[in-house]
């Protein structure tokens, strides 16, 4: 009788050891199937329609961005393209496109004219070369940019995110070119118009 029970608490043990051992396993891969480029995404998506103020932190006497009203709206999200027009005062020129694939994040630039036409120079950018981190995603020039603007190949592109601050980066690598602004997420403004040439999802 003592025997069966030891043997029965044996078995109980080894029952609970594989149980616990199985819910950690179904844990981990839950957790995997999530990666930080798409935390970073969900992160972003949170703050889909509401717009931001930024500042201009490089260069700080920036003759395109210096002194003018510099403003974000997350205008326009799904689960593979967010789309964020960048005001500069009342040039509504610029909208920064990020397209999610394969756990990658894509970084484009959409430039245009004041009646909707495609600026010369668009569509350059970068995608990153790893997952990355939720509160950071860094986008390396891609080969379009190379040939679309020779100079630009060594760009550099970063993007931070958490709850206070966004914040847009450039460096160009083996130059003084670099570029930098930052929003304020706890203060949301007033929704601007729309971005020169834009046309609804």
């Amino acid at each position: 009788m003592r025997i069966l029970l030891i043997i029965l608490c044996s078995c109980y043990i080894f029952s609970c050891k594989k149980a616990i051992k199985e819910e950690k396993g179904v844990a981990k891969s839950e957790f995997k199937t999530t990666t930080e480029a798409q935390e970073f995404w969900s992160n972003l998506k949170m703050l889909c329609g509401k717009s931001f103020e930024g500042t201009l932190k490089l260069p700080e006497n920036d003759e395109q961005f210096g002194g003018k009203k510099l403003v974000m709206h997350v205008r326009s999200c799904n689960d593979s393209i967010i789309k964020i027009p960048f005001f500069a005062g009342e040039d509504r020129s610029r909208t920064w496109v990020l397209k999610l694939k394969n756990n990658r994040i894509t970084l484009k630039h959409d430039h245009r004219h004041e009646d909707g036409s495609e600026d010369e120079i668009t569509q350059y950018g970068g995608i990153t070369t790893n997952t990355g981190q939720a509160s950071l995603q860094v986008f390396s020039a891609d080969e379009e940019t190379k040939h679309m603007i020779p100079a630009a190949s060594s760009n550099t592109w970063w993007i931070t995110l958490d709850d206070k601050q966004f914040t847009y980066n450039l460096r160009r690598l083996g130059t003084p070119r670099v570029f930098r602004v930052t929003f304020d997420l706890t203060k949301t403004i007033k929704t601007p118009e729309a971005p020169w040439g834009w046309k609804e999802d």
